[in-house]
């Protein structure tokens, strides 16, 4: 008889396990607790990984495109700058050295006065730039501080009524020492240059190459690189584009000479705020 009820208890237990197994499975099986809360604390990992990709515009290297959209100036500034503050280190090994400024026009909004000044203290730091000959050092100094030139990001208004040339509003120039950057160029680039930042290599270079006494250079050959000092503003001629003097740590010239300039081109006027 007690041999029959343990029987019987032991089949009521299997019976109570088996339909507790059943549910589980219906329910989809058995949940680890550490699982659980590993996929729960995976979930703002991925979209915070994500979120760089979807604010892209808002990333270091925006597109030119986007570059452009957070800049805005008007066609006729005021003529009014904000200089850079600081001073940088001398930049080249031997040579006379140059101090300068950069200005950036105050009605320009959306560029940094100072990151604009690094950005020009890079380009004329540069291996491939005019300190490779060993001729010229820089040195961007603050206000207050006697200068050899200032380099002005302006307005094409300001540029025209700076640079003491035909009025095109369109080219950057350089006039005694006062090296001039149009701000339309400086933002969106011309065709011949796929590349905006090496555009503006090239603007940086090629006026300052003026303020150290080069003039205009032809295109040397079809195929070959510009020379700095050639007007790629305005066509590259046959040649590629290149916005160094020392593209391969020797000076890269042409044939002394301009180009028309008959035919430069207009911005449009979606380009300004007024």
């Amino acid at each position: 008889m007690l041999r029959r009820r343990r029987r019987t208890f032991l089949l009521v237990v299997l019976l109570v396990a088996v339909v507790l197994v059943a549910v589980d499975l219906v329910q989809g099986g058995t949940k680890d607790p550490q699982h659980s809360a590993a996929a729960v604390a995976k979930s703002p990992t991925t979209l915070a990984s994500e979120a760089p990709v979807r604010q892209h515009s808002a990333s270091p290297t925006p597109s030119a495109s986007a570059r452009a959209e957070t800049v805005r100036y008007p066609k006729d500034g005021s003529g009014k700058f904000v200089t850079a503050p600081g001073t940088s280190k001398v930049y080249g090994h031997a040579g006379t050295l140059l101090r300068f400024q950069v200005q950036v026009e105050s009605d320009i909004k959306g560029i940094d006065v100072s990151g604009f000044a690094d950005r020009v203290v890079s380009i004329l730091g540069a291996k491939q730039g005019w300190t490779a000959g060993g001729d010229w050092r820089f040195q961007r100094v603050g206000p207050g501080t006697s200068t050899d030139f200032v380099l002005h990001l302006v307005t094409p208004g300001t540029r025209d009524a700076m640079c003491h040339d035909d009025p095109d509003g369109y080219t950057s120039c350089r006039y005694q020492n006062d090296v001039m950057i149009n701000v339309s160029r400086w933002v969106h680039g011309v065709p011949y240059y796929k590349s905006l930042s090496d555009y503006r290599d090239y603007a940086i270079s090629h006026e300052v190459g003026h303020r150290l006494g080069h003039g205009h250079q032809l295109c040397p050959g079809k195929g070959r690189k510009a020379p700095t000092m050639q007007q790629q503003t305005l066509g590259l001629h046959g040649c590629v584009p290149n916005p160094w003097p020392y593209p391969n740590g020797k000076l890269y010239q042409g044939p002394e000479g301009d180009y028309s300039q008959s035919d430069i081109p207009k911005d449009p006027a979606s380009y300004y705020t007024d």
